[in-house]
């Protein structure tokens, strides 16, 4: 891929929004002068990811993960960098200088991951182009669409296609455009056997699968042919970006509509998603005829708390779902049920109803899962006194699987007067049942942990700016990052330089009359400055890096704030200036204006922070050189002559007065 120029990435970086960015994956709400939601990366009952619109940085606290607007789509999305910038600059209507295509030679060096979403980007096209293009396409894909009533607009947006009945006409073209045949392969459009290979849809339409940003992470295909024998849908088979039961079907159309009505209609198919938003209401997704997984649940969670979900008149299907209910209850969601007449699904009501007509009818028929659950089941097993305690038994175990309290102190009294059962019988099965649940969750946890113990150490616990997550200020970034490296006034000058490098302070200054004179200068030029006459380096190789560029741009008479490291695309430096960036604490305005309260801050005592930062710095490299020769002494002493053995001792000598000198203007006491 052709490289983005250096302005166009500036523009893009300047023009992006990270709250709009990360609100597109995150429901989140405004906490102060910053947006909180729950983590998009892991797990989480609290929210612990933090978004500064100010600063445009983000920070998830429960993984470590931070940095800009790009970092977070490339941990997020799994984009490269160019790949991040381009989706940035196709979303703020950025142009970029157009690439030539990529030769076979540029594919083979681009990573698996990529290279499996060039495959699929590549397949959605000419599926989409034989539906619209192709004769065979026309007359049974399209004509397909079409009879099913979808209109043109609606077939473009939700990049409909076809795969020609042809054995090998997808992959023949794909690999005479330069694809590898193992990547097709990988992906699952293509299949081998007997040295032969064929197309994985071939002679069925085409519903591309998308990830929440837009990629085609996979596909699925219908047979149009009616054959009892030939499966009705294929879907893409797993594969490193293709996980279905992590995926929900057209939730980057939904995500936007979901977050405004604060509710997430979940249905089965392709086709009921597609004639939903098509008769206007849009804040659906589907699980693809796949069983409803927890993976799924906290995707929606991100978005709303509530879900509706929306069944045709199948009681065998209804029954095998209500295990997505208890998972649903038991993430923390509201759940609420509708049933469509007998006969009828999400997709045909839809086509049949305005917009009006559906939500009407969703908002009168919609039944908390209680009245869903027991209506369904008793219809089914009658006045069976046995079965009706089961049935009781299986709605207040659905009631405990609920994490908060209030909300399942409102739903006993509904299952008591639902059953004619005393309130305290049903408390007591629902504290059974939680009981034992946390019984089991001890235990299991007790056996992580006693696992977690007998592994040994990850070489993770000594990276240098693998931070605690959740530090409080920056001096509990210092001491995490002691714990992690032996030289942690590295990782403080480091930090005074990148953070108030541009900054301005006066020092003394001995002048060629021998006179001392006060003199401004940058917290740069004199951290630099003094390493240079030294002949100091740093040692962790992030560290070098960052120093080379802010050298260098002194070479060039210009200084760098923070907020250019947070736009490189070296991603390490990136996380590591968020790390120092969003643990610049400052005390609200009003403790100063209202109550006169006045603290002092780093920034207060500048000056005295950067020299015992420098001093600190040049005492570690001391002693460690010290060190050093100690060792020499104690092991090869015998081994040394004379002169070598004086050299040894006269260094160490000037370098204990280095260090006391040193130590002096720090304002140590040394003792020996």
């Amino acid at each position: 891929m052709a490289i983005i120029p250096p302005h166009i990435v500036d523009d893009i970086m300047q023009t992006s929004r990270i709250e709009e960015v990360v609100g597109e994956f995150v429901n989140l709400k405004r906490s102060g002068s910053n947006l909180k939601g729950l983590s998009p990366f892991t797990d989480e009952k609290t929210p612990s990811f933090v978004v500064s619109p100010a600063k445009q940085i983000f920070k998830c606290f429960s993984t470590g993960k931070g940095g800009s607007v790009v970092s977070f789509l490339m941990e997020k999305e799994h984009y490269s960098y160019p790949e991040a910038l381009r989706w940035l600059a196709d979303k703020y209507g950025i142009t970029i200088p157009e690439d030539k295509p990529a030769t076979p030679e540029e594919l083979a060096v681009i990573s698996e991951r990529e290279s499996l979403h060039v495959i699929n980007e590549f397949a959605k096209n000419h599926f989409i182009s034989n539906l619209h293009n192709n004769e065979e396409g026309k007359k049974i894909g399209l004509s397909y669409f079409i009879e099913r009533g979808f209109r043109p607009e609606i077939i473009e947006k939700f990049q409909l296609g076809y795969c020609l009945n042809k054995s090998d006409d997808f992959t023949s073209t794909a690999l005479d455009k330069g694809y590898k045949k193992k990547y097709l392969e990988k992906v699952g459009l293509t299949k081998s056997k007997n040295e032969r290979h064929f197309d994985f849809f071939r002679g069925r339409v085409i519903f591309p699968i998308h990830s929440v940003s837009g990629r085609v992470l996979g596909f699925g295909g219908r047979t149009l042919i009616t054959d009892k024998k030939i499966a009705k849908y294929f879907n893409s088979p797993e594969s490193l970006i293709y996980n279905k039961s992590e995926i929900l079907y057209g939730l980057h159309f939904a995500k936007g509509d979901i977050i405004k009505y604060d509710n997430c209609y979940l249905c089965e198919g392709y086709t009921d998603v597609i004639s939903m938003y098509q008769a206007g209401v849009q804040n659906v997704v589907s699980s693809s005829g796949t069983s409803l997984t927890r993976e799924q649940i906290r995707l929606i969670k991100r978005y709303t708390k509530n879900m509706t979900i929306l069944y045709d008149g199948d009681a065998a299907g209804i029954k095998a779902s209500f295990r997505g209910i208890d998972l649903i209850l038991e993430e923390g969601l509201n759940v609420k049920v509708v049933l469509f007449p007998e006969g009828e699904d999400p997709d045909s009501f839809a086509k049949k109803s305005s917009t009006t007509e559906l939500e009407s009818y969703i908002s009168e028929h919609q039944q908390d899962f209680i009245s869903f659950k027991a209506d369904i089941l008793l219809d089914s097993e009658g006045n069976d006194p046995i079965k009706k305690a089961q049935l009781i038994k299986d709605i207040t175990h659905s009631v405990s699987l609920i994490p908060d309290q209030i909300t399942r102190n409102v739903f006993i009294p509904e299952v008591a007067k639902r059953f004619d059962i005393k309130e305290d019988v049903i408390w007591a099965e629902v504290n059974k049942d939680r009981k034992a649940a946390a019984e089991k969750l001890q235990k299991e946890s007790l056996r992580k942990k006693s696992n977690l113990q007998e592994q040994k150490p990850t070489s993770s616990q000594n990276d240098p700016y693998a931070f605690e997550p959740n530090p409080i200020d920056d001096s509990a970034i210092a001491t995490s990052a002691k714990e992690k490296t032996d030289d942690h006034n590295e990782f403080d000058l480091m930090r005074i330089l990148l953070k108030y490098g541009s900054n301005a302070i006066k020092i003394d200054h001995i002048n060629e009359k021998d006179e001392k004179e006060e003199v401004e200068t940058s917290i740069a030029e004199l951290i630099c400055h003094e390493l240079h006459v030294d002949e100091l380096v740093f040692e962790i190789p992030l560290y070098q890096r960052i120093y080379k560029i802010i050298a260098e741009s002194l070479e060039n008479n210009t200084f760098l704030k923070i907020s250019y490291f947070q736009r490189l695309e070296d991603q390490e430096i990136v996380r590591f200036a968020t790390e120092i960036e969003m643990n610049d604490h400052e005390l609200s305005a009003n403790w100063i204006t209202k109550y006169n309260i006045h603290t002092s801050s780093e920034k207060d005592k500048l000056k005295h922070a950067v020299m015992s930062s420098i001093f600190g710095f040049k005492v570690s490299k001391v002693e460690k050189r010290i060190n050093e020769l100690r060792e020499i002494l104690s092991q090869k002493a015998q081994e040394l002559s004379d002169d070598e053995l004086m050299e040894i001792l006269s260094e160490q000598v000037a370098l204990e007065k280095v260090k006391k000198v040193i130590s002096e203007k720090m304002g140590r006491i040394i003792i020996n």
